[in-house]
This record gives C-alpha cells, sequence and structure tokens, in this order.
C-alpha cells in the first residue's frame, strides 16, 4: 500500500510504495549505470542495491522469484545480475540460504558467468562466497558449449572462461564438456596445444580460418560456417574487404540470430542483398514464434523501423511489433488509454538506443487503443491533452507517429477531461505530475479500476496502490496481462505468481 507522504520531483504531493513495489518498478525500467531525467545513474543505483538488501531478507522466496523472472520473463539482464549478486549478499549477512539458487536462475547466457563474477570482485573483492561460486558452476554446466566458447571466450572479455572455471571449479556435465574445459585453461594460460577431437566444432572453426587466409570464397558456403560455429561478426572481419559484401551477407544470414538480423537491416540494404533474402529476412521477423523467442523489447522494432533506410522491411517490422505485444489484451466495454507526452518522458530508454520513453509509452498506448479498437479511447497529455484517432486495422508504426511533445505534466487534468464513463483507464506515464495536480485517481469513481504503467521507476508515484488503483512498470508487456487476470479477481498481482 502506497501513502501520501513524499513529493515527486515536480514538487506535487506523491505515493511512495513498500519496498517490493518500488524495487519491482524500480528494476523492470532500470538500466544499470545509467541516469534519467531526474534522477543521477550513482543515486539510482544505490537506491536499487538498498531495496534488494531489504526486500531479500524480508521476503527471500519472493525475491527469488523476481530475480527468476527479471531475467527470464522481463529480460533484464544487468538489473538482475545485480539483483541476485546483492540479494545473496544481504542474505549471507543475514545467515539465510537461497543465495546458490538466485545465482543459478539469472545467469542464461554463457557470458553472464564472467559477468556475474567481475561485479562481485569489482564490488566485494575476490574473496567470492560459497554461494556466488555454487550459483555460478550450477550455470557453467548449463551454458558452456563449443559455440558458446566460440562466441564469448573473447580477449574482451574481463573474465574469461578459463577464469570462470579456475574460480568456481565447475562439475562437466557430459565427458566432451571435461574436454571444453580442460581447453578453455590451455589457451587462457597459453599451453601449446592440439584442439580436442571431441570439440569438432572448435576443430572446423580453426580449419577454417586457417583455410581463409587464402581462399576467402570458403566463407560463402552457409554450411560450412554454420558447421564451424562462426559468428556474422567473425566471418566479417576475416572476409575484409576480399568479398562482395551482398553475397557474404546472403552466406551468413540463414544461421544469424534473430536479434542480430533485427539490428543489421540496414547493413543489408548498404550491401544490396536481393529481394529474394530480404524476403527470407522480412519472413523471420515477422514469425511470431521466432518473436516470442526473442524477447525482444517491442520498442527494438521501433527502432529498427527508423533505422532502415529502406521501406522493405516495413511490413514486417509491423507485424514483430504486434506479435511482441500480444500480451495486451482485449477488455470487455470501454477503456481511457492516457499517455505521458511531457519533457521527462523524453529521455532515452539507454544509453545504446534513440528511442525514448515517450516513444515506449506511445508503442505501449497505440497496442491497447489498436487491439481494442472501437473500445479504447487513446489520449495523449502534457501541459494539455488530446485524442489520437486509430483506424481499424491501423499498423502500429503509423499510430505512433501521430504523438507529439506536450511540455508538462498534468495528469489530473487530462483525467478530468476525457473520463466520460469508461470501465477502466490505464496510463502510461513516469508519474512525475507537476506540484498543482494531485491523484488522477481522485477524478475517478472508487469502483472504476485505474492501472498506472510506469515507465522509469522514480520512487514517488502519482497515488496510491490499494483496492481498484494497480500500478506496473518497465519496458516489456510482460504484466499487461494483470489487467485482465486482476479483473476477473484472479490470485498473484506479481507476473511470475500468474504464470
Amino acid at each position: 500500500m502506497a501513502k501520501f507522504n513524499v513529493v515527486t520531483y515536480e514538487g506535487a504531493v506523491g505515493a511512495v510504495r513498500d519496498d517490493r513495489s518500488e524495487l519491482f518498478l524500480l528494476a523492470v525500467a532500470n538500466m544499470v549505470g545509467e541516469a534519467t531525467f531526474y534522477e543521477a545513474a550513482g543515486e539510482r543505483d544505490s537506491r536499487f542495491v538498498e531495496l534488494v538488501h531489504r526486500v531479500a531478507v524480508a521476503d527471500p522466496y519472493w525475491t527469488e522469484g523476481f530475480l527468476r523472472w527479471l531475467r527470464t520473463g522481463a529480460n533484464m539482464r544487468s538489473a538482475a545480475l545485480v539483483g541476485a549478486a546483492e540479494a545473496t549478499r544481504a542474505l549471507l549477512a543475514a545467515k539465510l540460504p537461497g543465495g546458490r539458487r538466485i545465482v543459478a536462475s539469472v545467469l542464461q547466457r554463457a557470458d553472464e558467468p564472467g559477468e556475474m563474477l567481475a561485479y562481485w570482485t569489482g564490488r566485494y573483492g575476490r574473496a567470492i562466497p560459497k554461494p556466488v561460486k555454487r550459483g555460478v558452476a550450477d550455470a557453467v554446466g548449463r551454458l558452456y558449449t563449443e559455440f558458446a566458447l566460440l562466441k564469448y571466450d573473447t580477449a574482451g572479455k574481463g573474465f574469461r572462461f578459463a577464469d570462470v572455471i579456475d574460480l568456481v571449479h565447475p562439475e562437466p556435465s557430459a565427458p566432451w564438456q571435461g574436454e571444453l574445459f580442460a581447453y578453455a585453461l590451455d589457451r587462457r594460460h597459453g599451453r601449446d596445444t592440439v584442439v580436442p577431437s571431441a570439440l569438432g566444432m572448435v576443430v572446423r572453426n580453426g580449419r577454417l580460418r586457417a583455410a581463409v587466409a587464402g581462399e576467402p570464397g570458403r566463407l560463402l558456403d552457409a554450411e560450412a560456417l554454420k558447421a564451424a560455429g562462426m559468428t556474422w561478426e567473425d566471418a566479417l572481419s576475416l572476409a575484409g574487404s576480399n568479398l562482395d559484401k551482398a553475397a557474404l551477407w546472403s552466406a551468413l544470414i540463414p544461421t544469424m540470430g534473430y536479434m542480430s538480423l533485427l539490428r543489421n537491416l540496414r547493413n543489408f540494404d548498404q550491401a544490396g542483398v536481393s529481394d529474394e533474402v530480404a524476403a527470407a529476412v522480412a519472413a523471420r521477423l515477422a514469425d511470431p514464434e521466432q518473436v516470442a523467442r526473442s524477447k525482444q523489447f517491442p520498442f527494438r522494432f521501433l527502432a529498427a523501423y527508423r533505422a532502415a533506410p529502406s521501406l522493405r522491411w516495413g511490413h514486417a517490422l509491423d507485424e514483430a511489433l504486434s506479435a511482441s505485444l500480444a500480451n495486451v489484451p482485449e477488455l470487455p466495454g470501454r477503456t481511457l488509454v492516457l499517455v505521458d507526452r511531457s519533457g521527462s518522458m523524453f529521455g532515452r530508454v539507454s544509453q545504446r538506443s534513440e528511442l525514448t520513453n515517450a516513444d515506449a509509452a506511445a508503442i505501449f498506448g497505440a497496442a491497447v487503443a489498436v487491439r481494442n479498437h472501437g473500445r479504447a479511447d487513446l489520449v495523449q497529455f502534457g501541459n494539455g491533452s488530446d485524442r489520437i484517432d486509430v483506424r481499424r486495422g491501423e499498423s502500429l508504426l503509423r499510430v505512433v507517429d501521430r504523438f507529439g511533445n506536450l511540455g508538462g505534466t498534468e495528469t489530473l487534468a487530462a483525467v478530468r477531461r476525457h473520463y466520460d464513463g469508461h470501465d477502466r483507464v490505464l496510463i502510461v506515464t513516469d508519474e512525475q505530475v507537476w506540484a498543482h495536480q494531485g491523484d488522477p485517481g481522485s477524478a475517478l469513481p472508487a469502483g472504476v479500476p485505474l492501472y498506472t504503467w510506469n515507465l522509469v521507476g522514480y520512487r514517488a508515484g502519482h497515488g496510491p496502490s490499494g483496492p481498484h488503483r494497480y500500478t506496473f512498470g518497465g519496458l516489456s508487456d510482460a504484466a499487461f496481462r494483470m489487467v485482465g487476470l486482476l479483473e476477473r479477481g484472479a490470485d498473484g498481482a506479481w507476473p511470475w505468481l500468474a504464470e
């Protein structure tokens, strides 16, 4: 339950949440080490660590489920890794178990065991406690493969595979993995060694690299590239200027992952890949199953759309964006959707992206309006507010293009102006209302549900949580399904408890 005992950054009376709710909202919006419009990076990261420490000790079971979901459901890598390390530290200090399971559950990619150890040693020194070591070792047994070695065990990593193996002493899950561990150690420590025959992919990779020096055309064999575990980055580097880029991309595309395709559309166009190859890429991008497996944030598709120079990707990206928002519900009755377009929303969602929180808010708001066409009223607000028209079957990308920049944050005024007997109200915002604004829920009948979708995770919110007043957060669509669950009276207000 939140209480009105703080102020927002703009001086309005604000609501502070309980620790679990504040941690949830901060974590799903927190790109570790990055500042936001109102909050410096160090201040934001310190608040996150302090919350993790308190919540881990107060509720270890909730913390374990939350951090696992944060990595696997919300797809937040850095926040989940930092959260797991800090939760384990707090549990150790309180002499409570559970750290090993938490650490193992958040490590989902082969470079992450090294990242976990780099974080711990950088913050707390080389004395690594047993729960961290054992959790990392458990993950190593799942994640270290031949392809992972070729892709992630590079000189640019602070912790190489061998460094992790030396520190945590994992048990091989199979004989071939024992050979992999030994080979990783030998090459890290400069010992001359022949690649074991059990590591067929590594053997083939070395042979292909040696052959390319005299015969660069070997890189145009898509099957050979796949068998050798050759990444697209390595193939481009090996080819240099010796191969036609369109031909090289055409050979690489069949084995590229979804995210790699999405990020290289501009490169495909600049290289001049054929329409046939482009059509195959577009089909993969638009495939709902591949979209779901990729776990891409919806705003990634808007970023790709804006970055790609040609129009041949537009329909596929629109289909992919729609598929990425599959959890957006069809809601009974009438829904009012309010999208915050104030100045503070125009901070970037990440230092690695040109898109803003305002873009993300527009995507979510437009998705609800498109999914509930004829039953949802879409409104953008700031100093003022106005309706955004949505036509039946319209592209989400086209709808997003209609939003503008409206200055300040007058949420209560927007609710008062546009609420007209709707069955529910959904607000997508950073909650930093201006000083003369009050709780937006005060403009609604007590029994009308108000769902606030907070994209930034500041401490003070614009209103309290409680009966018919709910706050979600983050950049993924994972909690959209909670609207229907809550209205049907389902138990469990946290996404991982409703799965």
